[in-house]
């Protein structure tokens, strides 16, 4: 081997004493005594004396002191730190060739292997290891100084794993993707869309329940902004064929803000969302999420019964963990045991047993469930029931002396029953366990400072239905969006919810069966006293704090 050839020819030239183990002879197959030297103690020789003797044993050229810095670099297709452990640098010579610059004996296979991913024949020279090193990062710091529109230069084809770590690295990456992400917390986003399409990058903002688009980093960076992303969520960043999904922590502004991320391949490459979590909010109280008096009374008498269960619906991103939380809030005292299993853990609650799911080590809603059981508890909070081996373990606690909260799926709080009954339990035992189901949604809050006041006028009325249709008559007065700084020119400004609580009394629990229709079960709750998600947004309407748009968009579907 190479290596070990040069070392005899450096014992043959008596500046080397021969190494333990390495007998004439024996330096080829299965013994590279040279492969496991450290070069720079090998022998009393400097550095300069050393790299002459190796271009002697090349018999190849050795490259001037200084040179190596103005020379253009021809290594694209390699990872830099492939030739930094190396201590190799290509670049292009006058005839528009390619030389190697090398440190230390290269194999005859590792020479091929580069000229393969060069695509060309390449001429050996010699430098120092200090010299190439100093070479490299001055063709580091240069890519990582071009500006974002030359990025493209920097955009491998190999999915190798050092080149995209490499990749994912480069300051216009980082840059890109920390502008992104201070951008979406300042303007409170809960979720940062991510998305490729045909040669553009598209970069979106939900705020307040609607997307708003962000100025968006080339597409050149696509593949480093969802490198970058994969190794703070500790995501395989090779794999670009599957759906992966991981966490991460950041810090903002001094606020902590907890990522979710989630990939996705897709036509024109791979999109990603990231929801933010902020570490350390306040739970909202009860009396502050939106419920009416007739709301609030209901949930509160169910909150303080010994068993049962209470179930949140609503689609994904319609307040149900908050609503979970200002619950807990509100019976949590000294003498309840409280256990919540959660994915992920949104608010922090004192006095509250917390677990955070782990999928990946079998923690999942179902084992904590069944684990929770046997820790005493007298109130068991389940992030959603997801499944119905988590729903069966759930129905059984709430009938054997636990009060159970949890959140499901569903358009409608009436949907709840047919959903579990879908899930594979009994109706009686639906019967038995459930006290109350809240179904609720979001509704954008006009903003406080500039929202206009408007009476109705009969061309109003006349000219959109919605009106008369929900009751509103000639000089009612509504409000309307404006817009201004406080606002960021929406007209909104937070958001409020809208609910519909069923409380399960015993007409309702007779209505209850195995073929059981939701809208069956809507009539018998409206005639008890309910008030749907639709009047409950009118309300809100009337009271100035939401418009008709706003309580259409959301609770028209339920």
């Amino acid at each position: 081997m190479q290596r070990n050839a040069f070392v005899e020819y450096l014992v043959g030239k008596g500046v080397l004493r021969r190494p333990e183990g390495l007998e004439r002879g024996r330096g080829g197959r299965g013994l590279d005594v040279a492969g496991q030297i450290d070069w720079a103690n090998l022998t009393r020789l400097t550095p300069s004396a050393f790299a002459d003797e190796l271009a002697g044993f090349y018999s190849c050229k050795r490259i001037e002191r200084g040179r190596l810095g103005s020379d253009k670099f021809a290594g694209g297709p390699l990872s830099h730190r492939f030739l930094k452990e190396g201590r190799l640098f290509p670049f292009a010579d006058a005839d528009g060739g390619v030389t190697l610059a090398i440190a230390a004996p290269l194999d005859d296979e590792t020479l091929r292997a580069l000229e393969i991913a060069l695509g060309r024949k390449a001429e050996i020279a010699v430098a120092t290891a200090e010299e190439i090193e100093a070479a490299l990062a001055i063709t580091q710091d240069e890519a990582q100084a071009a500006p974002a529109a030359d990025f493209a230069e920097t955009d491998v084809a190999s999915d190798e794993l050092d080149d995209l770590r490499d990749l994912a690295r480069g300051a216009p990456v980082v840059r890109a993707l920390d502008n992104l992400l201070r951008l979406a917390v300042e303007q409170r986003a809960t979720d940062l869309h991510i998305e490729p399409f045909a040669g553009a990058l598209q970069a979106r903002l939900r705020i307040d329940g609607l997307l708003k688009a962000a100025p968006a980093p080339p597409m050149s960076m696509a593949k480093g902004l969802l490198s970058r992303l994969k190794i703070m969520a500790g995501l395989n960043i090779t794999e670009r064929r599957l759906p992966q999904d991981g966490r991460a922590r950041i810090l903002v502004g001094g606020a902590e803000i907890d990522l979710r991320v989630a990939t996705m391949p897709s036509l024109h490459g791979e999109g990603a969302v990231i929801r933010l979590l902020r570490k350390g909010s306040g739970v909202v109280a009860l009396d502050q999420i939106g419920l009416t008096q007739r709301d609030g009374d209901v949930l509160r008498r169910n909150l303080q019964a010994p068993f049962g269960m209470i179930v949140v619906t609503g689609p994904t991103g319609s307040g149900k963990t908050t609503t979970l939380a200002a619950s807990l809030a509100e019976i949590n005292d000294s003498t309840r045991k409280i256990l919540t299993i959660e994915d992920p853990v949104e608010y922090q609650i004192p006095g509250v047993n917390q677990t955070q799911a782990h999928p990946a080590i079998g923690l999942t809603f179902a084992t904590a469930l069944r684990s929770f059981l046997r820790q005493d508890p007298d109130v068991i909070m389940v992030g959603e029931m997801r499944d119905g081996e988590t729903a069966h373990i759930g129905v059984h606690a709430a009938l054997t002396g636990h009060l159970v909260l949890t959140t499901l799926h569903t358009n409608t709080a009436a949907g709840a029953i047919t959903r579990l009954i879908d899930m594979g339990i009994e109706s009686f035992l639906l019967a038995s366990s459930m006290r109350a189901i809240i179904g609720q949604r979001l509704v954008r809050v006009l903003c406080p400072d500039c929202k206009q006041p408007h009476a109705l006028t009969a061309e109003d009325i006349a000219g959109d239905a919605r009106y008369a249709s929900l009751g509103f008559t000639e000089d009612d007065v509504v409000h309307r969006p404006k817009g201004c700084e406080w606002c960021n020119f929406t007209g909104f400004r937070g958001r409020r919810g809208v609910f519909e609580i069923i409380e399960t009394s015993s007409a309702l629990r007779s209505a209850i069966g195995p073929r059981t229709d939701a809208s069956e079960l809507e009539k018998v709750a409206k005639a008890e006293g309910m008030t749907t998600m639709m009047e409950d947004g009118v309300a809100k309407c009337r009271a100035g704090l939401t418009t008709i748009d706003e309580v259409f968009r959301v609770a028209m579907s339920a």
